[in-house]
């Protein structure tokens, strides 16, 4: 990806976000642990807030845990709104902590299981969990990897996000907007690709499948890369540490079988698999997306 021009980042109507830049920074010299109790204080802020998000989020939980009582709901809301702006405001450490400090900060529990069998290509299975971004950045401290990359609506946000994931190992970027082509690329040259497919993307490349036992629109693309280039899938799991401790990272055992023939039954598997880390802890997946925004034919929004 090519950072936006200098000229461009320093626009009056980017001011706020340099501000906010600036207050990552100051945030950064702090102890975890301080940062963690802001970013707790502020999260709960955020959820007493009536608004949009709130009400995604609170969807999003009904629809995927119905079983769960109301108040359980509640506080898993509440803390889904401290996890993730504990993430937020924890980028600052990403973006200028030294990589001693974020070697500490974030440790890699059986770094071994990594490259799975070690001889066939690596697709990492990483969703959406508010670690996603410490352990794709520790991940870069060890090797060359690549990773499909969503560029940021505003060009402030946009450079610092990819400079975060650039400081160590140099990382292939790949624009989602690039298509399949890059991420072919990358597998044949045996660089472990850092992949999030677990959000809705539309209806385009993707099957409806169960998620939490509603039909999602899940994409493709997973099986459809293992089958081009003969990959194994690990997956790959960042949790978010309570009280500040930090992030631990895990690889789990690479995925036999896969892909089977079978498109829709494999992005059910990988759905499936989402479904047994989230119930682990469910405040720390991105409950802030619209995971079932789009519906089959005829299917009213699941959001109004």
């Amino acid at each position: 990806m090519t950072p936006a021009p200098v000229e461009n980042l320093w626009r009056p109507s980017l001011l706020p976000l340099w501000f906010s830049i600036g207050a990552l920074w100051l945030l950064h010299w702090l102890p975890l642990p301080l940062q963690a109790a802001l970013g707790n204080a502020v999260g709960w802020l955020l959820a007493m807030k009536p608004g949009r998000r709130r009400r995604i989020v609170a969807t999003n939980l009904a629809l995927c845990f119905p079983e769960a009582s109301l108040a359980t709901r509640r506080r898993w809301l509440r803390q889904t709104f401290q996890t993730s702006m504990r993430a937020a405001l924890e980028h600052g450490v990403l973006w200028w902590g030294s990589e001693a400090r974020l070697r500490r900060l974030i440790r890699i529990d059986n770094p071994e299981a990594a490259l799975g069998d070690g001889v066939r290509p690596v697709i990492w299975l990483a969703p959406h969990f508010v670690g996603l971004d410490m352990g794709g950045v520790r991940l870069t401290m060890d090797r060359q990897i690549a990773s499909i990359y969503a560029p940021a609506k505003d060009p402030v946000t946009d450079r610092f996000m990819q400079r975060g994931r650039s400081r160590f190992f140099p990382i292939a970027l790949i624009s989602r907007g690039e298509g399949i082509k890059p991420a072919l690329k990358a597998l044949k040259h045996q660089l472990p690709f850092y992949y999030l497919p677990d959000q809705d993307y539309g209806r385009r490349n993707a099957e409806f499948v169960p998620f939490f036992g509603v039909p999602a629109a899940t994409v493709t693309a997973l099986p459809r890369l293992a089958k081009l280039t003969g990959a194994q899938i690990v997956p790959v799991v960042t949790r978010q540490l309570p009280w500040g401790r930090g992030y631990a990272l895990r690889f789990y055992p690479p995925w036999d079988d896969y892909p089977s023939g079978d498109v829709a039954a494999d992005v059910a598997r990988m759905n499936a698999f989402i479904e047994e880390r989230i119930r682990e802890m469910p405040p720390q997946y991105l409950w802030l997306h619209r995971r079932f925004k789009t519906r089959p034919a005829g299917e009213p929004s699941l959001y109004a």
